[in-house]
């Protein structure tokens, strides 16, 4: 049986290439099915229960022996007083009685386990989510925020997951409802037919007599779920920006902001419990009405002479039970809309694919070779620091980009949701509009990928080469890399590869032994997500450190120094050139500091290369040079005064 972690390889391409070695059929048919089908909510909720219908069929057995007692003991209860208490015979009582008690003891070993299993089938379905998502993020990579918006991930993360764990849980008491109906109206059917025919038809009709509810109760609930991820993207954003915020001021304007929209959410989340508390009314109202219905046949024919006393007790241990069940089916339906609304958004994440294809004859990457760009002339000798400068820094950082085979970053994600206030064919028309532009952003990417990248390594341009290859030989560092919670030594060494001679040469290199000193438990200290708890010096020297110990071939450095102040800078510039020594390394920069140590310069004007040389010769041969680094060391000056 599965049981807690959930185990998947859905989205990995390293778990196909090995079973590919096994046969090609056998690879495509594990992969598909471990991977989620997201041909519709529907099929994707059912997908993921498939994943665990050992649990499912656990849970919804223990369940039936749970449901035991309140099902079978109306008909011991009335054996024993039809045999025994109408009689006046305690012997003949004592048997029924004993059953009863057996019963209520399987009940309540069947409750117990029930309750385990539901909380198992729970916590695997709600992880199995979380898996999936970090998974297909990790397979999209920096693809991911072009598709789709950061709140969306985290929301299919956490309230969509615990969703999903519902519909499991519901689903096992479902099953067993289903199963302990069918047996009672089967007992109801051998004591009377007219009142088994009335049992077995009423049930599915009391529970379709809710369905003009369920669709106001599904767009409610669709409305309350775009709100919710709305809200966790701009606390997201907020807490990204938090320090960009303080400097600016921005802080109570975001901050009303998020009021707002935390406002909008709570409305919408009064109107979906407003339809949902109209179903459960409704539940109660119909079972009731089953009751109501079952007692007075029951007693007509009990008078009529054609059911005893036993069995009229028997009748009302029935319909009393009858509500239970029927209960639980609206539970479920509830249970399932609600799923198909945390579907819909979960299948337009996971349906996504990247736009890489490995070539058909892919070459190696070369190594120690000339790296060249076709669209701005830039070249990097191997084994050099190369750093490029430029007046304008997207124009260095796009480079940077492109060495490491990233698509341009500046495409904004298209929005799952539409406006809440269009309703039939017009919303129709606007989720088709957004799956037009979804669409076209996926083939603009897969158009890009697939072209020729322009980037060479030697006489081989990167859409010849396996990407996992040039990852695993090319790093590219930029501004915005993360800093995950956990110990110094997860975030500087997240493999756990190097040894500690290796980590604390990289922390040196990056001047960032200062972190170490500061942390209870040094290596073992513990950082806060996004390293909340670290100034922004710090965090930069950090990120350093961890790509520096990574030791890739070729390193590619975005504006590494650019939140340090001189004096640390002069020792990182120092150290850095020393640390790469003999390796290629590319840093984008105007800091007069790292560029005094670069074996080159090249120099970027409207994003083509223009002279190159060293730091002293460019600052003596070009204006243009001496114009954009004149700022740089201004700058310097600035802090330098400020730290004094």
């Amino acid at each position: 049986m599965q049981t807690f972690p959930p185990a998947t390889q859905a989205f990995s391409q390293r778990t196909r290439d090995a079973l590919t070695s096994t046969g090609q059929a056998a690879a495509d048919s594990v992969a598909s099915a471990d991977e989620p089908d997201t041909r519709s909510p529907a099929r994707f909720l059912r997908w993921m229960l498939r994943q665990q219908l050992d649990l499912v069929l656990a849970s919804a057995f223990v369940g039936g022996l749970w449901f035991l007692p309140s099902a079978v003991n109306p008909w011991l209860l009335g054996r024993a007083i039809d045999e025994g208490v109408s009689k006046g015979s305690v012997v003949a009582t004592l048997p029924w009685a004993g059953l009863m008690m057996l019963s209520i003891t399987i009940g309540v070993v069947g409750g117990t386990l029930m309750h385990t299993s539901a909380v198992t089938g729970f916590l695997v379905m709600m992880y199995r989510t979380m898996k999936l998502v970090l998974r297909k993020g990790t397979q999209l990579g920096h693809v991911a925020t072009r598709r789709t918006p950061s709140g969306e991930m985290l929301s299919i993360a956490g309230g969509d997951a615990e969703t999903f764990g519902m519909v499991f849980e519901v689903v096992g008491r479902a099953i067993a409802a289903l199963a302990a109906f069918i047996f009672v109206a089967i007992l109801v059917l051998g004591e009377s037919t007219k009142l088994g025919l009335v049992t077995l038809i009423a049930a599915p009709l009391l529970v379709g007599a809710a369905s003009p509810l369920l669709k106001p109760l599904q767009r409610a609930q669709a409305s309350e779920r775009s709100r919710s991820s709305e809200l966790t993207g701009m606390a997201t954003d907020i807490v990204a920006g938090l320090r960009i915020l303080r400097g600016i001021g921005g802080e109570q304007t975001f901050g009303d902001n998020y009021a707002t929209q935390s406002q909008r959410v709570r409305r919408a989340g009064v109107r979906a419990g407003t339809w949902q508390a109209s179903v459960d009314a409704l539940s109660v109202l119909l079972s009731g009405l089953l009751l109501v219905v079952l007692t007075w046949l029951g007693t007509r024919e009990m008078l009529a002479g054609q059911l005893s006393i036993g069995q009229l007790v028997s009748f009302f241990g029935y319909a009393i039970f009858m509500v239970w069940p029927i209960s639980t089916f609206f539970e479920f339906v509830q249970k399932w809309v609600q799923g198909l609304v945390a579907a819909r958004k979960t299948i337009a994440v996971m349906a996504q694919q990247p736009p890489w294809q490995d070539p058909a004859e892919a070459q190696p990457l070369p190594a120690d070779a000339v790296i060249t760009d076709e669209q701005t002339g830039f070249v990097a000798h191997p084994g050099r620091m190369t750093v490029v400068v430029s007046a304008v820094p997207d124009d260095s950082a796009a480079l940077a980009d492109r060495i490491g085979r990233y698509l341009p970053s500046q495409t904004d994600p298209v929005p799952l949701s539409i406006d809440e206030g269009l309703k039939g064919k017009a919303a129709k028309k606007a989720r088709a509009e957004r799956e037009a532009e979804r669409a076209a952003l996926v083939a603009a990417d897969e158009k890009r990928a697939s072209e020729h990248w322009g980037v060479s390594f030697g006489d081989v341009d990167l859409s010849q080469v396996r990407l996992d290859e040039l990852r695993s030989r090319v790093l590219v560092a930029d501004t915005g890399a993360q800093v995950f919670a956990g110990s110094l030594q997860q975030l500087v060494d997240p493999h756990g590869r190097a040894t500690r001679q290796q980590a604390e040469r990289a922390l040196r290199t990056a001047n960032a032994e200062d972190v170490y000193d500061a942390l209870p438990g040094g290596w073992q200290g513990v950082l806060d997500e996004r390293g909340r708890g670290l100034s922004g010096g710090q965090r930069q020297r950090l990120v350093l450190a961890r790509a520096l110990l990574a030791d890739p071939e070729v390193l590619v450095l975005v504006e590494p120094t650019s939140a340090v102040d001189a004096h640390t800078e002069a020792r990182i510039a120092e150290r850095l050139a020393q640390h790469r020594r003999g390796h290629t390394t590319i840093v984008a920069t105007v800091s007069p500091l790292l560029l005094h140590h670069a074996d080159d310069v090249v120099l970027l004007v409207e994003g083509r290369a223009t002279v190159r040389g060293s730091h002293a010769q460019l600052l003596t041969s070009s204006a243009d040079y001496r114009a954009v680094v004149a700022r740089g060391m201004e700058d310097e000056a600035s802090q330098e005064g400020g730290t004094r």
